[in-house]
């Protein structure tokens, strides 16, 4: 199982938006690619603009499609110009359980 965490920081007063997006590739991902296990998206409470996705995949080649595709290239189409920062991207290969 390949895993791809997502820290993502909105500019102020654009974290509905960033939201909303964010919520679309999730929403693309079951919907059209097989290969995407689980896509979880939260929001800090008590920093509404700081986002952190949980991806998981079959395998390399499922989250290459994904970062590839359109909901993630449709998310920094739409969203990018709104962050604050880079995306802090972590991947790995889950080990438990």
């Amino acid at each position: 199982m390949h895993t791809l965490t997502a820290i993502i920081r909105a500019q102020k007063g654009t974290e509905n938006t960033v939201r909303v997006e964010l919520l679309r590739v999730g929403a693309y991902a079951a919907e059209h690619e097989p290969g995407t296990i689980g896509f979880y998206v939260a929001q800090d409470p008590e920093d509404p603009c700081s986002f952190t996705t949980y991806e998981r995949f079959i395998d390399k080649a499922a989250m290459e499609t994904h970062n590839a595709g359109a909901g993630s290239q449709g998310f920094f189409a739409a969203a990018g110009d709104l962050l604050d920062g880079d995306v802090t991207v972590v991947t790995a290969k889950e080990i438990w359980p």
